[in-house]
């Protein structure tokens, strides 16, 4: 009687102070009718996956932060579509929902789909680049040239796509001389492993195909959409390609694996063909200069050459027979005249005469005469008889 006097006594104060009154059951369904009218129906969570584990093919983790833990869960249908399987640890970005169970008040979080958070992508790119670096995949030693003027490059990125669009444009305003061979590949999403399948497939082809470089490119992004750029099998594959690879992934401040193992790492998808083809333009500028300077050189050459014919042919005509006969005749022409000058009738012609005695013998002293001896004078136009008849010898000189 007290007992029932004691609840009467709650109910009629609870009715006077106006305080609702549940049932377990009750209470729990007005619990979850007001998170689903109060709460949105779909949200993003910033947390840290903890514990992961599989449990009749759902997979079941604790997401936590520096402060407080929840539960969550991906059904076994959604996970197959899921693109990453987080890990212990992993920081992530959940879209989800909440889940209220009102028979045992249980909350937890159903997630629809998981991403990597920065943190998370960052530090997998922390831990592929050092393990890459400590084997020298990374040294800047290994980095070989770009080819000056190629023939054909490869240009693997998502076919269509804005990305693709710019860089044939910069491929046909800088170098339409270089034929691109565009090869589709996915680039969102767990999609390594067929990056590095066609990557293997056109490495096989290079030298069939005529390839001089390969470029890889995606356009812009979140970072945690090009960590799968970050993957270490996909920078192997990379960094055993064996012609020069042009990374162009992401935006200028976009730094992923594939970059640090690249050849040459551009800032961005249209920065990769600028860096790898010439411009034409600047290509034009440069022959015209070295055609001028090609020109001027000819021009010399052409100078001294001419130069070089003109003293051969003064040479030449030196050498030449009509030039040698008449060398020869002026020579025998001044011998003629020294012979005349030194020729007897020379010196007749000048006065003198050439005395002979009887016997015909030149007369050379007055000592080969006697008085009254027969002599014969040569003149320069005849001759003449003489007698001797007086004999004057030339008295020497007195020595002083």
């Amino acid at each position: 009687m007290d007992l029932l006097s004691a609840d009467q006594a709650v109910t009629a104060a609870g009715e006077s102070s106006g305080i609702p009154r549940y049932g377990v059951a009750e209470l729990n369904g007005a619990v979850a009718s007001l998170l689903e009218r109060g709460f949105a129906p779909r949200f993003l969570l910033d947390a840290t996956v903890s514990r992961p584990q599989l449990k009749k093919g759902h997979l079941w983790m604790t997401l936590v932060d520096d402060q407080a833990s929840i539960s969550a869960v991906v059904w076994a249908s959604q996970l197959t579509k899921l693109s990453f399987i987080p890990e212990d640890g992993d920081g992530v970005v959940v879209v989800g929902k909440l889940n209220f169970w009102s028979n045992r008040a249980s909350l937890c979080v159903q997630a629809f789909d998981i991403r990597p958070s920065l943190s998370s992508v960052l530090r997998q790119f922390e831990q592929v680049r050092d393990r890459l670096d400590l084997e020298g995949l990374l040294d800047p030693l290994r980095k070989r040239p770009l080819p000056p003027f190629p023939r054909r490059i490869a240009l693997l990125t998502s076919c269509p796509s804005s990305a693709l669009a710019d860089m044939l444009r910069t491929s046909a305003e800088r170098w339409p001389a270089a034929a691109v061979l565009v090869v589709p590949i996915p680039v969102q999403g767990p999609v390594q492993a067929a990056i590095c399948r066609t990557l293997v497939e056109v490495s096989k082809q290079v030298e069939r195909l005529g390839i001089d470089a390969i470029v890889i490119g995606r356009g812009g992004g979140s970072r945690e959409d090009l960590a799968v750029f970050d993957n270490e099998e996909l920078a192997r594959c990379l960094a055993t390609c064996p012609v020069p690879v042009v990374s162009g992934i992401g935006h200028e401040d976009d730094t992923t694996v594939a970059d640090l193992v690249a050849d040459y790492r551009a800032a961005t998808p249209t920065a990769a063909l600028v860096a790898l083809l010439p411009d034409r333009r600047i290509a034009l500028k440069a022959l015209q200069q070295q055609g001028g300077h090609l020109q001027q050189l000819i021009q010399l050459r052409l100078q001294g050459e001419r130069q070089r014919l003109a003293r051969d042919r003064e040479r030449l005509a030196g050498v030449h027979p009509t030039a040698l006969l008449n060398c020869r005749r002026q020579a025998l022409g001044h011998a003629q005249q020294l012979l005349r000058a030194l020729s007897p009738e020379h010196q007749l012609e000048r006065g003198f005469c050439l005395l002979r005695n009887g016997d015909g013998v030149v007369v050379r002293s007055v000592h080969q005469l006697e008085k009254g001896a027969a002599v014969v004078a040569q003149l320069a136009d005849g001759h003449l008889s003489a007698v001797v008849r007086e004999i004057n010898p030339q008295t020497p000189a007195a020595t002083p």
